[in-house]
C-alpha cells in the first residue's frame, strides 16, 4: 500500500492530526466519566472524525492523520507520571476504548477508495 500525499494538503493533514489528538484526550475523559454511555460516545466521535477525514479529503490519508493523532494522544495518556496519575486508567472500559479506536482508525483508513465527485461508477453509453 502506497500513501500518496498531496503536499498542498499538508496543513489539512496537520490540522486533522491535532483534531484527532484533541478528540482522543476528550474521549478518554468522557469514557472514564460516563462509563457505559461515555465509551460509546467517545468511540462514535472518533469514528465520525476518521470517516469525515476520509470523506472530506477523498483519500485514505484523510483517516490516517487523525487516527495517528488520536492514537498518539491516547497512548501518551496511558503512561502515568511518577505519582501514578494517568489520563486513561486500566480496566476493561479503557481497553475497549483504546482497541476500539485503533480498530476504527484502521477500518476507515483501509476502506475502498471513495468515488470522486463528478464521476460516475458506470460508463454511460456502453
Amino acid at each position: 500500500m502506497t500513501v500518496d500525499i498531496n503536499w498542498k494538503r499538508l496543513p489539512l493533514y496537520v490540522a486533522l492530526f491535532v483534531v484527532g489528538a484533541v478528540t482522543g484526550i476528550a474521549g478518554a475523559l468522557v469514557s472514564g466519566l460516563l462509563v457505559p454511555l461515555g465509551l460509546l460516545l467517545a468511540l462514535l466521535a472518533a469514528g465520525c472524525l476518521f470517516y469525515g477525514g476520509t470523506y472530506a479529503l477523498g483519500t485514505r490519508t484523510g483517516a490516517l492523520a487523525p487516527g495517528l493523532g488520536w492514537t498518539a494522544a491516547v497512548l501518551l495518556g496511558t503512561t502515568g507520571r511518577t505519582e501514578g496519575d494517568a489520563l486513561v486508567g486500566g480496566g476493561t472500559g479503557s481497553s475497549v476504548f483504546l482497541l476500539g479506536g485503533i480498530a476504527l482508525a484502521v477500518i476507515c483508513a483501509t476502506m475502498p477508495q471513495l468515488p470522486q465527485p463528478g464521476t460516475s461508477a458506470a460508463r454511460l453509453g456502453k
